[in-house]
């Protein structure tokens, strides 16, 4: 049917099939060619962490893509269409109009720090889904660290990788990453901004940021009254993570969690269970 073919004639019939063909082809190279310059666009912008992040999220279950209003339970069900970042969620602000949250810490009797389940979760911070927490500094600047149940999720930690001052974090991209029992695990940055010093386990914060933004840099993160309600929820993800492998472990020794989990459940597949925990998969 094409002009090299043999007993090709260049009749009415040949010639439409002909224009269907390269159109077909023209349309299919168009549509590749979009997508090679939106990915070269992509990473020449810096989004190659968003972009992981969008793919991350997709692949993660429903339930652990509950909006903060629904585990709040100011609505019975609602799925979070923004990737867990509120600062342009137009429904986030109706939200906060009719249910103002106070700011973390805040209040004539605001204790500095909470037990919840047995964990430690103080009030005079902000929490991402990711299990790091963010505190504000006097200086303008943000700690970020790991919560209380992230430690205990990753156990004896045998290598970390932190990024070099002057780099820069975006919301859900990599802020670093740990290697322990031969797996390695990315730990998302909550925040977007400039990195100005880094620390560690030893100084209870990893790194401290410079935040970029017009004042919402921590409007997306958890505080106050929704901090309970998520972490209940993500305690029953770990215990069905878990009994998916067979495990059949108890979360807590003695009545309060015990501190490294990888330890006592040495069988379960760690690797599976950080990317879910973590919000890699």
């Amino acid at each position: 049917m094409l002009p090299w073919v043999y007993e090709f004639r260049w009749d009415a019939g040949h010639i439409i099939f002909l224009g269907v063909f390269f159109s077909v082809l023209i349309i299919i190279a168009s549509t590749l060619m979009r997508a090679l310059m939106r990915a070269i666009g992509d990473f020449k912008n810096r989004r190659v962490d968003h972009v992981m992040w969008e793919v991350a999220f997709e692949d993660l279950p429903e339930p652990a893509r509950a909006c903060r209003h629904q585990l709040s339970g100011e609505v019975a069900h609602r799925t979070c269409p923004n990737e867990f970042d509120c600062r342009d969620c137009v429904s986030h602000e109706l939200f906060l109009r009719a249910n103002p949250v106070p700011p973390a810490g805040t209040g004539p009797q605001a204790p500095e720090e909470e037990q919840l389940f047995g964990l430690s979760f103080p009030l005079d911070r902000y929490y991402d889904r990711g299990h790091t927490w963010v505190k504000p500094a006097a200086d303008g600047t943000l700690l970020v660290g790991l919560n209380d149940l992230g430690t205990r999720l990753l156990g004896s930690v045998e290598n970390i990788q932190l990024p070099e001052i002057g780099s820069t974090m975006h919301v859900h991209g990599t802020a670093w990453q740990v290697s322990t029992r031969g797996a390695d695990t990315r730990i998302l940055s909550p925040v977007e901004g400039t990195v100005v010093d880094v620390g560690g386990p030893g100084k209870e914060w990893y790194l401290k940021v410079r935040p970029e933004g017009n004042g919402d840099a921590l409007r997306h993160l958890l505080r106050g009254a929704e901090i309970k309600p998520w972490l209940t929820r993500e305690l029953e993800r770990l215990q069905f993570a878990l009994s998916e492998d067979g495990v059949g472990m108890s979360l807590a020794d003695g009545g309060v969690p015990v501190e490294d989990l990888p330890r006592s459940a040495p069988k379960a597949d760690w690797d599976a269970v950080w990317g879910e925990m973590f919000l890699e998969a």
